[in-house]
């Protein structure tokens, strides 16, 4: 086998352990196969493999492993680790098996991961959707989040253990709560043209990057510009009122926050008779008037100079179902909407020295994370989490 004159699957060398065993795992397991393969690291110096069965143990031990943890499925492997690291007269690592971790919606077996990348289901293994460790950096969540819900669930040996997502979720906000600063973005820009604002005037003002920020402390304040041409979002307009409506309708007011109530005065409606493509409107720069409704907003820099625009991709759950690991065809509850990408959006000034990796939360639309395919030329924000805390209501 050694020397390569037996073709690969016709031989393999076995522990000679005990075949009478109520174990199965007893059974002279495989020690080492033959796979003309090069090794990233010996190249073709060797075309025979060690099995896990053997490996395993004896690197815990040449190692000084001190505790092997492993999930419930290698319990009945406990039997053949000692017995060959006892037959080698090696030192014994302690074994300890606990359930392993199971989130709704996602897959988490090395197997099915291996599937969704290389068949490019996703866009490889830091890609925001998997809970791989990459994964989850890429998309902004911090190893304190991981930890504290690590901590939070707790550590079992029940093998039914299936943990929802928005737990997961709680965590990253409760974090991000405190270290993610303020900005206000624009996902689907809706012009808007304040009439009683003289063209080209920019007022400079002062926006919280923080809820409890005081305004004489210039380091909890970013300045946004403010001009008679705003950007409200499409979903922040209609054209029909109603009471339980608070965003911009025809002849209602609302707050542009950290700004001015404006009130819409006549709408601009497109070729195709339906679309909305730009509101025009008043503000009151007394601020006596007192609207329910708080919107963000982004404001031309300068006359003619279209706000900062960055990418956002929204990301969502990766699978329809909450266990989708035993389905039979797993992959085709894939949830489509699991990635959503925003070229357009409009961002405040500010964002614009965010380096990848930075932290914020979009007020209204949840928190966000500098991306590594971001330029010097295009920000690209990632979709952390929303704001909406369902396990804080309930949903555990």
């Amino acid at each position: 086998m050694r020397r390569g004159i037996i073709d690969e699957g016709k031989a393999t060398l076995r522990m000679k352990q005990d075949m009478q065993s109520d174990n199965f795992n007893m059974y002279d397991l495989i020690a080492y196969r033959i796979k003309f393969t090069p090794h990233p690291h010996a190249g073709d110096k060797w075309c025979i493999y060690p099995s896990y069965d053997y490996a395993h143990c004896i690197v815990d031990s040449l190692e000084n492993i001190t505790h092997s943890l492993c999930t419930l499925e290698f319990e009945t492997r406990r039997a053949s680790y000692y017995w060959l690291l006892d037959a080698l007269s090696l030192y014994q690592p302690h074994v300890w098996e606990y359930s392993r971790l199971n989130v709704t919606n996602t897959v988490m077996s090395k197997r099915k991961l291996n599937r969704l990348v290389t068949e490019k289901w996703v866009d490889g293994w830091d890609d925001p959707r998997l809970m791989t460790l990459a994964g989850l950096r890429r998309r902004g969540v911090t190893s304190t989040a991981i930890n504290a819900f690590v901590r939070g669930i707790g550590i079992t040996r029940s093998d039914c253990s299936m943990i929802r997502l928005d737990r997961l979720e709680y965590h990253i906000r409760e974090e991000l709560n405190k270290t993610a600063p303020r900005a206000m973005v624009v996902l689907h820009p809706l012009k808007v043209v304040i009439t009683n604002l003289e063209a080209g005037s920019v007022m400079d003002l002062d926006a919280k990057k923080w809820p409890d920020a005081q305004t004489d402390d210039p380091s909890s304040l970013y300045k946004v510009p403010f001009s008679n041409v705003v950007y409200i979002d499409h979903t922040d307009f209609r054209m029909k009122d109603s009471k339980d409506y608070y965003g911009l309708a025809p002849g209602k007011s609302v707050l542009l926050r950290y700004a001015f109530p404006i009130k819409c005065t006549e709408v601009i409606i497109g070729d195709d008779k339906e679309t909305v493509v730009e509101v025009r409107a008043e503000y009151d720069p007394s601020k006596k008037t007192k609207p329910k409704g708080v919107l963000h907003w982004v404001a031309e820099p300068s006359p003619g100079v279209d706000p900062l625009t960055v990418e956002v991709r929204l990301f969502d759950k990766l699978f329809l179902s909450e266990n989708p690991a035993e389905l039979d065809e797993w992959l085709g509850d894939l949830n489509p909407q699991s990635k959503i990408v925003v070229l357009g959006a409009y961002s405040v000034p500010s964002l614009k020295k965010a380096a990848v990796g930075d932290t914020f939360q979009f007020e209204r639309l949840g928190y966000f994370a500098v991306d590594k395919d971001s330029t010097s030329e295009k920000l690209i924000f990632n979709r952390t989490v929303t704001l909406r805390d369902s396990y804080g209501k309930g949903g555990k």
